[in-house]
């Protein structure tokens, strides 16, 4: 189901808002205070350093993250860079189309000025994709991306101290508690190891 979202967010503004929702899991309020000052989409190839993001600022009260844990460097998936790449040539175009009118903010995901996003701004426009990939905008709402996130991840194998870390968790007690349909309640270690031993 994630993949129609990002399917029918092809060619929106929100295009690169979705696919950084769900391939590195940040919470809206920290994608809408995201600076470009704070991605580098290069990273150093020369010193196996990828491309990343800083999330170290939210639009919360004060601009910190829900929590001190949640500050983080995350390393940034080939599709998010290429999301980005587009997401700030459409940025420059609305730039120059603004004129006198754009506010310099250097705001990754912003308003046709470069003005913050509102929740509800996000939440209008990301129902409309929702709807148009087919699924129930009364279902599906930004948050959910990230969900859908912690599921993939988890259905991977990906050990959940991990990925408390990537959702900027105090702890795995934080991810288990938050989001228990996302986490696979399955341990697969000790079946694992017995079809290993009496394969």
């Amino acid at each position: 189901m994630p993949d129609s979202v990002v399917k029918a967010a092809e060619g929106t503004r929100m295009y690169a808002y979705v696919v950084l929702s769900l391939l590195i899991g940040a919470r809206t309020e920290e994608l809408r205070a995201l600076a470009w000052t704070e991605v580098d989409l290069v990273g150093d190839p020369d010193n196996d350093v990828p491309a990343w993001i800083a999330v170290w600022r939210s639009v919360r009260e004060g601009g910190d993250t829900k929590t001190k844990r949640s500050r983080r460097s995350l390393a940034l998936p080939r599709r998010c860079v290429e999301a980005l790449i587009l997401h700030r040539a459409q940025q420059h175009r609305e730039r120059q189309e603004a004129g006198d009118k754009w506010q310099e903010n250097d705001l990754v995901f912003a308003s046709l000025v470069d003005t913050p996003l509102d929740l509800h701004n996000v939440r209008r426009a990301f129902r409309k994709i929702v709807k148009d990939g087919g699924l129930s905008a009364d279902d599906w709402t930004p948050r959910e991306m990230r969900h859908s996130f912690i599921s993939l991840l988890s259905d991977s194998g990906v050990p959940l101290d991990d990925i408390a870390r990537l959702v900027g968790h105090s702890g795995t007690a934080v991810t288990e508690a938050v989001y228990p349909k996302q986490i696979r309640p399955v341990l697969l270690g000790g079946a694992e190891a017995m079809d290993r031993i009496f394969e």
